[in-house]
């Protein structure tokens, strides 16, 4: 064999063996690093959660005594409707997603409440909530009642909530 061929043998073994190489050694080791990354970017998320979760503990201990100092008892027509659609949702599959602050308008001597609060969950379980308050209490009579379906993009399902008007007099 010439000294050509004999380079050229060395040249092509030279390939092959780096071909070898990067298919049995470095290929897995890339694969590797990315997973050792990833795993590394979650670890950095997961890393305050017992932290986080003993200061929620706490924001709720003391939201929890605020609620108990300042409960009123009866007096409020906005507190009876809360503890009454609250005692509403905790037996059904109902959430309370927002109760926002009364609209007062005075009307010829007449005090006229209106209560905003938006639910969700249930058809069925929302409508037997609405007939309650229109029947069975004496907070008022629904004047809206507005249903949308929404998308949690997160998790992909289907949600329904209801914007609901009540209005009240006195």
């Amino acid at each position: 064999m010439t000294n050509k061929t004999k380079n050229i043998l060395f040249g092509i073994g030279f390939i092959l063996v780096l071909v070898l190489c990067y298919q049995l050694a470095i290929s897995k080791t890339l694969v590797l690093k990315n997973e050792y990354n990833a795993l590394s970017q979650q670890e950095a998320l997961f890393e305050n959660t017992p932290k986080q979760i003993s200061l929620l503990k706490q924001k709720q201990k003391y939201y929890d005594s605020l609620l108990n100092k300042y409960q009123i008892k009866g007096s409020s027509l906005q507190n009876g409707l809360l503890k009454t659609i609250n005692a509403f949702a905790d037996s059904s599959n109902i959430k309370v997603v927002g109760f926002l602050e009364p609209h007062i308008i005075e009307q010829n001597d007449l005090k006229v409440n209106t209560f905003q609060f938006t639910l969700e969950g249930d058809y069925n379980a929302i409508l037997k909530l609405i007939h309650k308050l229109e029947q069975d209490t004496k907070f008022g009579e629904i004047t809206n009642l507005h249903f949308e379906r929404k998308k949690n993009f997160r998790t992909g399902k289907h949600f329904l909530q209801a914007s609901v008007l009540l209005k009240s007099f006195g």
